[in-house]
């Protein structure tokens, strides 16, 4: 029964290493494409963002609320 254990020790390793070797050989180019159209829309929200916050903030610097 000992022998048997050892035999199926590379039996499971040799299975465990093709399910990797399966796994780390997938393509993967479909998500690179829609990860890069992603980040370009974040950029694209964020730039709309920083806009905004830097209109408002030249509205606040010209408010004329500061007395000097």
């Amino acid at each position: 029964m000992a022998s048997l254990a050892w035999l199926l020790i590379p039996l499971f390793a040799a299975i465990g290493a093709a399910i990797w070797g399966s796994w780390a050989a997938r393509d993967r180019t479909q998500g690179d494409i829609s990860e890069l159209a992603g980040y370009a829309r974040f950029r694209e929200v964020m730039d709309e963002v920083d806009r905004a916050h830097q209109a408002r903030r030249k509205e606040k610097a010209h408010s004329g609320s500061d007395a000097v």
